[in-house]
């Protein structure tokens, strides 16, 4: 247990597995109601997507979002595993069955790429096809001392096939890590944060060069739909025409500004309809045109046209990982009440965030019948520091407000005996000194601490490395 030790009474026990946004934001709002909470995280930091989702340009806002997840895991009614995965370390019929717990609640997220639709696409993973997820968690992590993960190297004339939030960043990514790139070989000293701050675009102007004088082209953005179409601005409930009109011009400029300054192409109404291989290497992708009618995507025929590429990228969204012994409906866990979370087949286990519907609209109002605010940060790109914070302020309060009810249905259940609540925690104990943990958390994570790409670029500028992220 941690150093200030949990005071022991006849309560409730809940397992929380994951401790990033949603999880954390359950587990304290539980341990508020002296609820004693055990957070099982499958990664050393509980971090979520706010690790491995953000872009880590965004440095400020990570830095005070993983300072709330700590608080909130911090509290004294609150017991933390990390390195324990559910379905790799748990099991969930264990859980449920021989544990005793409360109730379990599924804060684990959305974290497997939905396929393209392509046969034998994914046959080239790691040979010029990436998927959003692994891409955008190299990213993150690549500059840290400690890294042992995969290394890419990111070619000119990307395709990026997408048109959700997500897909501008890995966009943006992409943009800046071969821009970056072509600067070196000219001795050129910036970094990543001053080319996403400043703009790509401004920051050539300042030496006089374009992308063509750099020899790039670019990488090209492949949307099924219309520009219009793209969540870029909030479309109003049962809006007007003229107010349509007003939102689809909006979301065109918001979009224009966003090429102008980090110089990519766009190509609406295209969707991957096959490969093109070369020496067992993807080479590009065969497109064809669409069209929308009635608000649904039609192909149209006799279009397809080929598009070559040494990388493609592909961000059409995140789905929950399947769990051995959890049900699914589709691509997610099959649930009996979309308010409370509650699956199907467990009266006592809860699923809360993006593992929900494993998509999300950070745009979109939950008037549309959506509970858009439990999976946020699918999409987790917005055009200001401040859309963030909104966004994962609305994720905890309607974290909260599902919360509220489970607790509220856990008033009718009989609370657990002290020695029962003592012979859980003495099997959290056991997984505790398993993954090398001692019940320290504030020890635990400065241990582990995030390494910031700001802290290597501060030490890289001091030694006047000529090779600077």
């Amino acid at each position: 247990m941690d150093d200030q030790e949990m005071e022991l009474y006849p309560s409730h026990f809940v397992a929380v597995l994951g401790g990033a946004v949603a999880g954390s934001e359950a587990a304290f709002n539980l341990a508020q109601r002296g609820i004693k909470v055990i957070v099982f995280e499958q990664n050393p930091r509980p971090y979520g997507k706010i690790e491995d989702g953000l872009p880590k340009w965004h440095v400020k806002l990570q830095a005070n979002e993983i300072s709330k997840i700590d608080k909130k895991l911090s509290h004294v009614n609150v017991l933390f595993v990390p390195n324990i995965g559910l379905g790799r370390d748990l099991n969930i019929i264990d859980l449920v069955k021989n544990w005793g717990f409360s109730a379990i609640l599924l804060a684990n997220g959305a974290w497997r790429d939905r396929p393209l639709q392509i046969d034998g696409i994914d046959e080239f993973v790691g040979k010029g096809l990436l998927y959003q997820n692994d891409f955008v968690h190299w990213f993150n992590h690549y500059h840290e001392s400690d890294y042992a993960g995969e290394h890419y190297q990111i070619p000119d004339s990307a395709i990026i096939i997408g048109g959700g939030l997500a897909s501008l960043d890995v966009v943006k990514i992409v943009m800046i890590e071969t821009v970056l790139a072509a600067l070196k070989k000219l001795t050129i000293q910036t970094d990543i944060l001053e080319l996403e701050r400043e703009s790509i675009h401004k920051v050539l102007a300042r030496y006089n060069l374009t992308l063509q004088k750099l020899g790039l082209k670019g990488c090209t953005l492949f949307y099924r739909r219309r520009v219009m179409d793209m969540p870029l601005a909030q479309m109003p409930h049962d809006a007007s025409p003229e107010a349509r009109e007003k939102v689809y011009l909006v979301r065109k400029k918001i979009l224009r500004n966003f090429q102008d300054k980090y110089l990519f192409k766009v190509r609406e109404c295209r969707v991957p309809w096959g490969i093109i291989t070369n020496n067992a290497r993807l080479a590009g992708i065969i497109f064809k045109e669409t069209e929308i009618i009635n608000s649904r995507v039609e192909v149209k025929n006799d279009t397809e046209h080929n598009v070559l590429s040494p990388l493609v990228i592909s961000a059409v969204g995140s789905i929950p990982v399947p769990i051995e012994g959890i049900d699914m409906k589709g691509e997610l866990y099959d649930l009996t009440d979309q308010e409370t979370g509650q699956l199907k087949q467990f009266n006592n286990v809860f699923a809360l965030g993006n593992v929900v519907t494993g998509k999300g609209n950070i745009i979109a109002s939950s008037e549309h019948g959506k509970q858009v605010a439990t999976h946020v940060l699918e999409h987790f790109l917005v055009w200001r520091e401040e859309d963030y914070e909104k966004i994962f302020q609305f994720s905890s309060e309607r974290t909260k407000e599902r919360v509220d009810k489970i607790a509220n249905m856990l008033n009718e259940k009989k609370v657990l005996s002290v020695d029962k609540i003592r012979s859980i925690i003495e099997k959290v104990e056991s997984y505790q000194r398993n993954t090398g943990y001692s019940g320290n958390y504030a020890a635990w994570i400065s241990k582990h601490k995030l390494e910031s790409i700001v802290d290597v670029i501060v030490a890289q500028r001091q030694t006047q490395s000529p090779n600077l992220y």
